[in-house]
């Protein structure tokens, strides 16, 4: 058999691809990965989650030391600038390089280094830095290639006081003012992030009301934290021009505003990267923003050729790439998979504080009719939230009024992606497992934040005992 021959190549190192490379692999199959990046990790390691989410941690840290009663006594407080906050998150993604770069070194999966192109449904032209083109054929090939911040053509990127959620983390400088176009989960993070710097922060919202997928509750507790610490929020806006100079940008709005800042900051949607890939000619035919259909099992409309991660489109999110990854590995391998990805997929948003839930939401209940009520723990009646200073937010449990079955789990505050992980295990329990009784009957550690499922539960079956 040739050398350049694989039962599959797997395009895209990022955490869809290296779940489905490292399953497949340990299956027992000759595997390669394809990376046009000379690192592997993908958009997730080195422009995504690991970089933005670093930066949020670093900023966190350092409102944390300047709203501190204690550390106030000790001197005045500390400004640091944009770039060192950078430099410091840039040190994880090395870290996370090196880790993931053992991973297909341990289990003897090459990465080859290019572009591919289609040739045939199983054959792919790969083009090296150098210019130089070799063909590799495959018996499957899983494409896993990600997402890009999605870019109107009217839009001047090359200017340097316009940005996308790719190039602010080669901003060298700290402005003194930024505009966000586009309040999703990107724009509400940087929102957060550059307004703990102390940025003034414009942020452009195309919808009705924030983060709008959310419980109305949390999406409302957002905007108002966002807007109680100065970023001013702008609802059903949509751009009709940006104008930029040597001094600043000005963003015209369809409503009329003016909107004027140093730098602004695209952050409306995203594109698959599936440019140049020659889907077309092989019978795949990528939509408008570049995403591709598949079926339950991530099969395109080659049944050879599998997609995975952001370019499939929703969720979007670096937890579920790695799980599609893994089933479409497994699919691939035996022909079928005897197991179903998790239907409820937890949603984690790095905002300051964050927020992540789990399950439906109350306007979901509403339209099902389904007899539901609501249990809260306020962190701000939590003793480890009042020794650890942070009081702002909520624990929300969604419960079935007459079964006590959960139905959705709602957090918003420090720790939200590490809290709602108790309540989903609970939730994803057959019945009658899956029961407010749990949380009320069990013992927790004490000051914890997880004990706000015993508060809640409590708050809860108060109101249907």
């Amino acid at each position: 058999m040739s050398d350049q021959h694989y039962d599959t190549l797997v395009l895209g190192s990022g955490p869809a691809g290296e779940g489905a490379a490292m399953k497949l692999a340990k299956g027992g199959q000759r595997v390669a990965m394809i990376e046009r990046l000379s690192e592997v990790g993908g958009g997730c390691t080195h422009w995504g989650t690991i970089p933005s989410k670093a930066l949020r941690h670093n900023v966190r840290r350092l409102m944390e030391y300047n709203s501190s009663a204690l550390f106030r006594e000790a001197g005045e407080p500390r400004h640091v600038s944009f770039q060192t906050m950078l430099r410091h998150a840039r040190s994880v993604i090395d870290q996370q390089v090196g880790l993931r770069s053992g991973f297909y070194l341990r289990n003897n999966v090459p990465v080859l280094t290019g572009e591919g192109r289609f040739e045939d449904e199983h054959t792919l032209a790969l083009t090296g830095a150098d210019g130089r083109t070799e063909r590799l054929t495959a018996r499957h090939f899983l494409i896993a290639t990600g997402s890009r911040p999605y870019r109107p053509a009217d839009v001047d990127f090359t200017h340097p006081r316009i940005c996308d959620s790719d190039q602010i983390l080669s901003l060298e400088h700290t402005p003194r003012s930024l505009i966000i176009y586009g309040a999703g989960v990107i724009g509400s993070e940087y929102a957060s992030i550059f307004r703990g710097l102390g940025v003034k922060v414009d942020l452009i919202n195309t919808r009705e009301r924030m983060l709008a997928f959310l419980d109305d509750e949390i999406s409302d507790a957002i905007s108002y934290h966002l807007r109680e610490h100065g970023v001013v929020i702008r609802h059903r806006e949509q751009y009709q021009s940006i104008e930029a100079d040597d001094d600043g940008v000005t963003l015209y709005l369809q409503s009329g505003k003016r909107v004027r800042g140093d730098l602004l900051l695209w952050a409306n949607g995203r594109s698959g990267n599936t440019d140049g890939m020659g889907l077309e000619h092989i019978g795949i035919q990528p939509n408008g923003r570049g995403q591709v259909e598949v079926n339950d099992d991530f099969q395109t409309a080659q049944p050879s050729i599998y997609a995975i991660g952001d370019v499939v489109g929703y969720p979007s999110l670096a937890s579920a790439a790695y799980d599609q990854g893994r089933y479409a590995a497994t699919h691939m391998l035996e022909g079928h998979c005897e197991y179903r990805l998790a239907h409820d997929v937890p949603t984690g948003i790095y905002t300051i504080p964050e927020i992540s839930s789990v399950g439906r939401t109350e306007g979901e209940l509403t339209d099902a009719q389904i007899p539901y009520e609501i249990g809260h723990a306020f962190f701000k009646d939590l003793a480890r939230a009042q020794i650890s200073g942070q009081t702002v937010g909520m624990l929300k449990l969604l419960f079935h009024a007459d079964t006590l079955e959960l139905l959705g789990i709602h957090c918003f505050g420090d720790q939200a992606a590490e809290i709602v992980h108790i309540g989903q295990a609970i939730m994803a329990q057959p019945a009658p497992n899956n029961t407010l009784r749990y949380f009320m009957n069990t013992t927790f550690n004490y000051p914890t934040m997880a004990e706000g499922y015993r508060v809640a539960a409590l708050n809860g079956y108060n109101r249907v005992a």
